[in-house]
Order: structure tokens, then sequence, then C-alpha cells
């Protein structure tokens, strides 16, 4: 069973103004190594990731506004982790987190990045210490996500957790293929700002046991911090490399997670879902027949401004009659710039949208070329403005 613990950061936000993220949907090339899964091209991978850093070190444009950068998982070759800390530390501007996924690696290297990063790692520490003595299984893989925050003074802190739920390498009669499963999540709090955030790893967001649903001790802890503090979850980030992405598994928490059916759940109610999955040119295990690789998407309640529409991009939609929004991209080689949403609950006083699509890149050459036309379709003349004003309640229309 795992638990939930705080982790404060110092991140000074702009009271009054939203936040934005950059999610990067790029492909991940996998390959066995042993009983592990790794990265196949782990040059071109580094070479593309560091194309990415390199943009948001630039800053042109809006990007200097960037807050969260989320990676897929498994996207960072091991052997690259220490320039990516480095250059996140040299580069990023203050008050940035960035999220990234590592290719597996075996738990004695895991042991030893918990140990470099013991300050801000305690809790994790202490628990894989505790598995290491009572077995022997510092050989077997473990599928871990890395949180880099630069905090509002420079301070470059490094937070460490691996995924909970098995994977395919363990449908094998040797126990050395079993993933190491993780037993902490942090939940970080961001002073004084007060915005809280997660994330998670693929099947973490769905998976459950005899004694627990991880969601259910999300939504709880959410719970938890709304009655103390009235602070909510406010990002969900889930790292994905998924050739599966709308899943009827996911799109059922989804359904539980956002629609209220057995409790009120006045943590998660606000909460912004991210759903971070690597690209259709994804190769190895999962790209199969009746697979597709893709789909980021960004979900948010139904109490929220977004109303259907449809680019060559992403469209936005329900989740087929879900009771969220939904922005869902499409299965190509993209980085999306939005901003998070500001005011949770609809304002009669305005049709303002709350998510916005700041800008969309793709690939090109070594680096990236941001789209000059998002939404060509999506003009005024098109928007039903009368159907948002009355399901904001402020402008009934006539029977």
């Amino acid at each position: 069973m795992f638990r939930i613990v705080d982790q404060t950061l110092h991140l000074d936000y702009p009271p009054g103004h939203h936040l934005h993220c950059l999610i990067c949907q790029i492909p991940n090339h996998l390959g066995r190594e042993g009983s592990a899964c790794r990265l196949a091209d782990p040059e071109a991978k580094r070479a593309q990731v560091r194309s990415i850093l390199e943009l948001v070190a630039a800053a042109e444009g809006n990007l200097r506004k960037l807050h969260f950068l989320v990676f897929p998982e498994a996207c960072l070759p091991f052997t690259h982790l220490d320039e990516t800390l480095a250059f996140i530390d040299a580069r990023f501007r203050a008050n940035t987190v960035t999220i990234f996924g590592l290719e597996h690696i075996r738990l004695d290297d895991y042991l030893a990045l918990l140990r470099r990063f013991a300050a801000d790692n305690a809790e994790v520490l202490a628990s894989v210490e505790e598995d290491v003595t009572a077995g022997d299984i510092a050989g077997i893989p473990v599928n871990c996500c890395i949180t880099a925050v630069k905090e509002a003074d420079g301070r470059l802190r490094v937070f460490l957790q691996a995924k909970s739920h098995p994977f395919f390498g363990e449908e094998t009669i040797d126990p050395y293929h079993d993933l190491y499963r993780g037993k902490v999540f942090p939940l970080f709090r961001c002073a004084p700002t007060g915005f809280n955030f997660m994330p998670v790893i693929c099947l973490d967001y769905v998976y459950r046991d005899l004694y627990q649903s991880n969601i259910t001790a999300i939504i709880e802890r959410a719970n938890q911090l709304f009655y103390r503090t009235r602070q909510r979850l406010d990002l969900l980030c889930v790292l994905e490399c998924n050739p599966k992405p709308e899943h009827r598994a996911f799109r059922d928490v989804v359904n539980g997670f956002y629609g209220e059916y057995l409790a009120y759940t006045p943590g998660v109610r606000e909460t912004t879902t991210v759903f971070c999955n690597s690209s259709a040119e994804t190769t190895g295990f999962g790209d199969r027949p009746g697979s597709g690789f893709g789909h980021s998407m960004v979900i948010l309640h139904r109490s929220h401004k977004l109303a259907p529409a449809q680019t060559a991009e992403f469209r936005t939609d329900d989740f087929d009659g879900l009771p969220v929004g939904r922005l869902r991209l499409g299965t190509e080689t993209r980085l999306c710039y939005f901003n998070l949403p500001l005011f949770h609950e609809l304002d009669p006083r305005t049709t303002r949208y709350p998510l916005k699509i700041h800008a969309i890149y793709r690939p090109e050459g070594a680096g990236w070329a941001r789209l000059t036309e998002l939404s060509p379709s999506l003009t005024a003349a098109d928007h039903d403005f009368q159907a948002v004003r009355q399901r904001d309640a402020a402008e009934p229309l006539n029977k």
C-alpha cells in the first residue's frame, strides 16, 4: 500500500494570474535489456530532450511565462540524467517545475539516486532501504519519474518516485523481471501561493488492489486538504507511454474522479488533469495492431466552459459523455503550450474560456517550429455565445 507525503516548495507564483504548462508529446523507441525496458536510441533521445530544454531556456515570446514542463514516461536515458539536471539548474528560470520519466534502471541505481538527493526524498529513501534489507532485490527494474523544481531563490530540488503498478514484464515465472513497486507518492504544496500538484506514472492512475485504490487515496487526501485548509489539489500530471490512452479503465477513473457519484469531493472538483503521452512514432513493446500512442489530454470538471470544437491539431469534447471538458491532442509529435485555469467556477459575467492554447510546436530539423495558425475554424461567428450564457445561468433561452 502506498502513502502520500507532503513536500513544501517555495514557488512564488504571481497571485491573480494563471500558470502555464507545456506538455511534450514526443516518441519513445523502446527495447529490452535483460529484464528492463530501455531506450533503444539514447543519444538521439538525449538530443531531442535537449532541444526542448533549449526551447524553454530561450524563452521566446510567451514561453518566458512557463511554470510546468511535462514529459512522458520513460523518455530520458539514465546516462544523461546528470546533464539534464545540470541544464535545468543553470538555464531554467526560477519558479519552474520539470517532470519527466526515466527509462528502467536497477533498484540499486535508484537507491543511489535517493541517497544522493536524500534531503528531498527522506520518506522514499526509508521505504526503499526497508525493502532492500528484506530481500535480494537489488537488480530488479524500477520505472521512476523525477520532479526537478527550480525554486524562487534559484535552488534546485530533485524528487523521485517509483511506479507502483506492475508491468508486462511480470508475466513470467522469473521473479527478477518483476518491477519494483513504489510506496510513497509526493504531494507538492507551493508556498506562499497555495498551489498544490501531484505527478503519477501512467497505470498508477488506475491501479487498485484488494486494500486500496490509488485514485481514491488521492481524492481522500485532497479532501482532507480542503477541509483543513480550504486548499485543493490544483494539478494532477499523469506521465504515460501508453498504447491505449483512452482505454475504458482510464475513462472509468476519469468518470469517478470528476463525477462525485458516491461522495462529495471538493478537494478534486477543480483539479486540472494533464495526461502527457508519447506520440504515435513510439516503437517497442506496445506497438501492436489495435494500439496507438498519442492523444495527450487536458481534463477539467464540467463546471468549466469548454465547448465542443475541432481542428487539425486538437479537439475539445466531453470524453464520450463524461462530466468533464477535455482538450485532446492528435497522435503526432507535438509540444502544446497552454494556461492552467485560474477561475474555477463559471462566471456569468463573461464568456471567456478558462483554458487557452498559446502555442503548438512541431519538430523541424533539430529543433521546433511554432504553428502559425492553430484554429482557423474557431471564429466568433462559429461560436454559440447564447448557449454559453445559458450554461452560465446568466441569460436563459426563451422557450
